[in-house]
């Protein structure tokens, strides 16, 4: 199988073509997926199958698959209390020209319809019931026990990595150390959570993070819409006034301030703003 791109680089699957690889997955999943289904993204391509069930696909660079494997998706089908799409099984093998591997897992079909792009410029107008089920969810998630560690964005998440990602944008007169690390998300945006029916998705990621990485990554892809970013520091107080929480709040300000920032990110200037309020939290402690 060969794809036209730079050996061992990374690749915009909405672009880059597929066909073979998803001729591939359907002899091996013996699933046929349904024409004009396809969800093409970055880093990974969607489709419906004509069983009812979903299948994603992803890419990555073998550089980017730790110790503990490229397997998250499948682990996370143990978590309990959590609503998520039952996982059926999977498809997973080394590219033959590149230092590359291509995973498939079939799982059942959402609830409910993706919110909305993974940085929203809307009130998505949730009802009452989804905040509830949104906290339930990532309690019972935090509640839970695992060796895995969280690798947002394909890098594991360290101390060393908040300390560089905070210490980048902002002075280093504060101290970032993280006291609890629990199991995360690590991907938690609005392209990977349902409504109206609730559920959480694309686990691929999961792992022990720093508390509070879940509840200020949705917060930083909501600060576009200020009435949506309060609710969701509403729905998630106790994380975001923990010193952990405050301290992933500058980490998701440094993302959104850092190097790659667009000048017309309309969340350039709430991060700011709230990036300057939490270091004065966090020198004064």
């Amino acid at each position: 199988m060969t794809l036209s791109v730079s050996k061992g680089q990374a690749v915009d699957l909405r672009v880059q073509p597929v066909d073979e690889v998803l001729d591939r997955i359907e002899r091996s999943l013996q699933a046929h997926l349904v024409p004009g289904s396809l969800v093409r993204k970055r880093r990974s391509v969607g489709a419906r199958t004509d069983r009812d069930t979903w299948v994603r696909v992803e890419r990555r660079i073998l550089d980017k698959i730790s110790d503990q494997g490229w397997n998250g998706t499948e682990t996370a089908a143990r978590l309990a209390g959590i609503a998520q799409p039952v996982w059926h099984g999977c498809v997973v093998w080394r590219d033959e020209t590149e230092p590359v591997m291509w995973r498939a897992d079939e799982t059942e079909l959402l609830p409910g319809a993706p919110v909305g792009n993974a940085i929203l410029s809307e009130d998505p107008e949730l009802p009452d019931d989804w905040w509830p089920a949104l906290n339930a969810s990532l309690d019972a998630l935090a509640a839970q026990q695992t060796r895995r560690v969280a690798t947002p964005d394909t890098e594991t998440i360290t101390q060393a990595f908040v300390n560089e990602t905070i210490r980048g944008v902002f002075s280093d007169d504060f101290d970032t150390t993280i006291e609890r690390w629990v199991p995360a998300h690590a991907d938690l945006n609005w392209a990977n959570l349902t409504a109206p029916a609730f559920s959480i998705f694309d686990w691929e990621d999961w792992g022990n993070a720093p508390l509070g990485l879940d509840s200020t990554s949705l917060w930083a892809s909501s600060l576009a819409v200020p009435a949506l970013a309060d609710r969701v520091r509403h729905a998630r107080r106790s994380d975001f006034e923990s010193r952990d929480g405050k301290v992933m709040t500058l980490f998701a300000c440094s993302k959104i301030l850092g190097p790659y920032a667009h000048p017309e990110d309309p969340r350039l200037d709430p991060a700011r703003r709230m990036a300057e309020q939490i270091i004065g939290q966090l020198q004064a402690s």
